[in-house]
């Protein structure tokens, strides 16, 4: 079913947009977004997402491409965002999206353990950062948008490594929304709180900790994918031409970043 967006940010249609697991959970209401904006759309995954493309080409009428790539492979993600490029134009809007949260505890956590986590959570967004600046400076202008996570704000036990990659996050779009900002090109992060996507769901949301969590959040009510999506289009768009270097939390009142 199309969604109705609350907001049309109007000089995103056409533009050149790629998301980092862009085919399931936040990342799909992120793609699903950009294409109800008319941008172009590219977005990397592991899994198949071929469904997912059929469904968002049904409910609106134009199809995002998928191209299938495994990001801790940053040979792979490079060639991923030059096949980008070359099919929809210069990248104007990057996502860092794809994440793993999965949970483990400090003790027994192996330095190979360390290297995989580190390798899907934080050395891709800066890779990918890095591959998509050329063609942000050639058109002297671009949005960089970093998914985080309140869970190194609230300093969250259970996934340090995680957590710990969530926190460098945040300092690699600072630094980088400096170093870039002469160029007009703004990166910005994003900290979703706990958002009710179908992995969440599986795995760790139970009733009591649901119930535990909404105590802590200001809005009481869950928040789900679509909930994002609004705030990353905001900041994907020249409405935010004056915001960079920042951190928005989309937690429903969780934290504060004051």
């Amino acid at each position: 079913m199309k969604k109705k967006r609350i907001a049309q940010f109007r000089d995103l249609k056409n533009k050149s947009v790629f998301i980092t697991g862009g085919g399931a959970g936040i990342g799909a209401a992120i793609t699903e977004g950009f294409i109800s904006q008319r941008a172009r759309v590219t977005f990397v995954q592991r899994s198949d997402a071929g469904e997912f493309c059929d469904q968002i080409e049904k409910n609106y009428g134009a199809r995002p491409r998928y191209l299938k790539c495994d990001i801790t492979d940053i040979k792979a993600l490079k060639r991923s965002i030059i096949e980008t490029s070359e099919a929809q134009g210069d990248i104007a809007i990057l996502v860092n999206n794809a994440a793993d949260d999965i949970r483990h505890s400090t003790l027994g956590f192996t330095e190979e353990n360390w290297d995989r986590s580190q390798g899907i959570n934080l050395k891709p967004y800066f890779f990918s950062t890095q591959f998509v600046l050329p063609g942000m400076i050639k058109m002297s202008g671009g949005s960089i948008i970093n998914m985080s996570s309140i869970s190194y704000i609230m300093g969250n036990s259970g996934y340090p490594s995680y957590v710990a990659a969530n926190s460098a996050i945040n300092g690699l779009t600072r630094s980088i929304a400096r170093e870039f900002g002469y160029k007009k090109i703004r990166v910005n992060t994003i900290a979703p709180g706990w958002i009710m996507t179908k992995k969440q769901k599986k795995l760790w949301v139970s009733p009591e900790a649901l119930e535990e969590h909404l105590k802590r959040q200001c809005l009481k009510e869950a928040l789900i994918a679509d909930d994002i999506v609004d705030s990353v289009l905001f900041l994907a768009s020249q409405a935010s031409k004056a915001i960079t270097g920042q951190l928005l939390a989309v937690d429903g009142g969780v934290v504060t970043t004051g």
